[in-house]
């Protein structure tokens, strides 16, 4: 599925299915897509959109070169979760909570908010291995302060929530959810 694909109407899951069945060898029950041509994250349970959410990913675009700040595209897998119980606006640094508190709608730097989940490239060539490896160029799915800007790329490779949002994401998928970025 080329980057500016859609991926919110049935044929296009069937797409990503087809990918993931390509890539994993199964399709799970559950998954994760995060559509970039939309600005978009969906739950998808036994193929249908369950949950969905508005994201902002990186504003350099998609790729996977390490040092390029993209959104890297492919196959990927939640390989650890950080922050549980944090409050809305926790600031992590180097996945560490901090105990410091960032009044959400305060804008700034994008930073790193409330939870973590850290993603670990499953593709060969693609999203894992030397100079593109998604796990080792710390890529996550994060809230952040710049709320308002949800929606637009805004991103420095990562996939931004609103801070509320990523709070009922992380408390509704498990370590090693699969998670397809176009």
């Amino acid at each position: 599925m080329s980057g500016g694909q859609r991926v919110h109407k049935k044929g296009d899951l069937e797409n990503v299915r087809a990918q993931l069945r390509g890539a994993l060898g199964e399709v799970p029950d559950r998954y994760i897509v995060v559509d970039t041509a939309r600005q978009r994250l969906m739950v998808v349970s036994k193929g249908k959109a369950v949950q969905e959410f508005p994201v902002s990913t990186s504003r350099f675009g998609i790729g996977n070169e390490d040092g390029s700040f993209k959104t890297p595209p492919g196959v990927h897998r939640v390989r650890g979760k950080i922050g549980a119980g944090a409050p809305a606006g926790r600031i992590f640094r180097d996945r560490i909570d901090t105990g410091e508190d960032w009044p959400i709608g305060k804008p700034g730097e994008n930073l790193i908010l409330t939870r973590i989940l850290r993603l670990e490239g499953l593709q060969q060539g693609i999203n894992k291995g030397n100079g593109i490896d998604s796990y080792e160029r710390y890529i996550y799915i994060h809230g952040t302060n710049n709320e308002d800007r949800i929606g637009l790329p805004i991103s420095q490779g990562c996939v931004c929530m609103k801070n509320d949002d990523v709070i009922r994401l992380f408390d509704s998928i498990e370590e090693g959810a699969i998670v397809f970025i176009n």
